[in-house]
């Protein structure tokens, strides 16, 4: 009579070392144990001999075939089997060794432990089977009683464990890793949080988390320099300074806890790591937990929030650099447009401008960027420009003029060498941003697209802002006007697309404007 379990196949699946890992975690989760004969005696008195036999406080599933080839479909349907009692003798007198060897070759199991039994032992002497092929024990039957056979099935089982524990160490580095290199992808703390909190949530297999991060240092001049981060997936909150808190209070508590002892803290709902990054900077970094969390599974989200730690240091500091090398841009620019005897608000406006015209127009966001803090960098040739005649209140003369057009090439001149992208750009919108769309501006008399963008989009938030603007030898131009020239220049000075652009948002762009005022509005 066929025995029922074999009633329907189901897909095939290649069992790995890290399909049976995943079960590691689950403390409850059974030992699947295959007992393969062609005896149903010999199957049913090795069930009932090791039915109440626990190890490691889980208890045995069995799994039964009565041949290789019932026995095969069970591998194919069980990836994670710690056990398989063969039998040698069952269709042939090789069935049992033809099994071992498909199920360490084609099936490419490597983790179960497998133990040949045997009533026959003359048919396949031990020596040869344990040399030739790749099992664990070898036993005759007439010698495995009950002892033994529990004896062998602890330190099968054990071995088991210990293989996939290795493998299952092996493959949560390698995920760790993978998870590291791509938080370091992240370009801002915002990105950063979401990365992290997407890494830890795989590496747990949980979906309802929240992130938090308390980093401190002490500053070169002895100042305490905190900053606080929150994500819950869905809300990210930051603080650096020491008047919000933005951690709720549990939470808040245990990273007092870990900050003071400088030690991990770990609850029922909470994993806290502490990480001292160097003498003078440490962080704390929490997970909310859902669940039961193995032991390894726990080492290894400590080696990730400490290496996501490291990470945080490198980027608040690559920030940090970038956010001071803006604002000296800005600081320069502004510098330039006061001995111009123009207002320093200027350059904030026009960056600010120029990155909502470069959003519209779908440019890179990281180019966007680019171009929004090198823009204050645009009249910082004028430095090179006489004061006679950048404060001439009448129309300069033909020579006057073509001293001022220099201003162009020397800012060009004076930010091309660096290699960094952000003067790069910088110097391509100084040289470009008085070019005009149909050749007629200057230095080069670039026509169309052969003026870079940067430069395009520079030069219709220039103009917008400077007509906006009130100066003292003007007053600021009304709005109908401002559109009136818009829509004059449209393919003359200013590229096409831009200009419509500046048109269809000429509100927002009037909004932009009123966040930095001038100091007479």
């Amino acid at each position: 009579m066929p025995n029922p379990l074999f009633s329907k196949k189901t897909a095939a699946v290649t069992p790995t070392p890290h399909d049976a890992a995943a079960r590691l975690d689950d403390a409850f989760s059974p030992w699947k144990v295959a007992l393969i004969d062609d005896e149903d005696d010999v199957i049913s008195i090795s069930e009932m001999v090791l039915k109440r036999v626990l190890v490691d406080s889980r208890p045995l599933q069995f799994l039964k075939a009565n041949s290789a080839k019932e026995a095969k479909l069970l591998f194919e349907q069980h990836a994670d089997i710690a056990l398989a009692l063969v039998d040698v003798v069952m269709e042939d007198d090789h069935a049992g060794l033809d099994l071992v060897k498909w199920i360490r070759e084609s099936n490419k199991n490597t983790t179960t432990r497998l133990v040949l039994r045997t009533g026959q032992p003359g048919e396949a002497p031990e020596e040869d089977v344990i040399r030739d092929y790749d099992i664990n024990d070898y036993k005759n039957k007439a010698e495995l009683n009950s002892t033994r056979l529990k004896t062998t099935i602890y330190a099968a089982i054990r071995s088991y464990r210990d293989i996939i524990e290795v493998a299952q160490g092996q493959k949560g580095l390698e995920d760790v890793v993978s998870a590291t290199t791509r938080v370091l992808q992240a370009r801002n703390s915002e990105a950063f949080c979401a990365q992290v909190l997407k890494e830890v949530k795989a590496l747990l297999g949980q979906t309802s988390m929240s992130f938090y991060l308390h980093y401190q240092l002490v500053n070169a001049l002895g100042n305490r320099e905190r900053i606080l981060l929150s994500y819950d997936g869905s809300h990210y909150d930051s603080d650096t300074t020491f008047e919000r808190e933005i951690f709720p209070q549990a939470i808040r508590e245990q990273a007092n806890q870990a900050l003071d002892n400088k030690l991990n803290v770990v609850t029922d709902g909470l994993f806290c790591n502490f990480t001292q990054l160097s003498e003078s900077s440490e962080s704390t970094t929490l997970v909310t937990l859902h669940g039961h969390v193995s032991p390894l599974t726990q080492r290894l989200l400590n080696v990730l929030l400490t290496k996501v730690s490291i990470i945080f240091e490198n980027l608040t500091r690559r920030e940090d650099i970038e956010r001071t090398q803006q604002e000296l841009m800005c600081v320069l620019g502004e510098a330039i447009e006061k001995r111009s005897k123009e207002t320093g608000s200027h350059v904030r406006r026009v960056s600010l401008i120029c990155e909502f015209l470069a959003q519209r127009l779908g440019l890179d966001d990281s180019f966007v960027q680019l171009i929004k803090h090198a823009t204050p960098m645009h009249d910082i040739g004028k430095i090179a420009i006489p004061e006679s005649i950048l404060h001439k209140p009448g129309k300069l003369d033909p020579q006057e003029w073509e001293i001022m057009k220099t201003h162009a090439q020397v800012g060009f001149d004076l930010l091309c060498h660096s290699k960094r992208a952000l003067p790069q750009v910088g110097a391509r919108i100084a040289l470009y941003h008085h070019e005009k769309w149909d050749g007629s501006g200057y230095p080069s008399g670039l026509k169309g697209e052969d003026i870079p963008v940067e430069g395009r989009i520079m030069a219709v938030a220039d103009v917008i802002d400077a007509l906006a603007a009130r100066r003292s030898y003007k007053e600021p131009w009304p709005t109908e006007r401002i559109i009136s020239l818009l829509n004059e220049e449209r393919g003359k000075h200013f590229d096409p697309q831009l200009c419509d652009l500046a048109l269809a948002n000429f509100e927002n762009i009037m909004a932009l404007r009123a966040i930095y005022p001038d100091d007479d509005d």
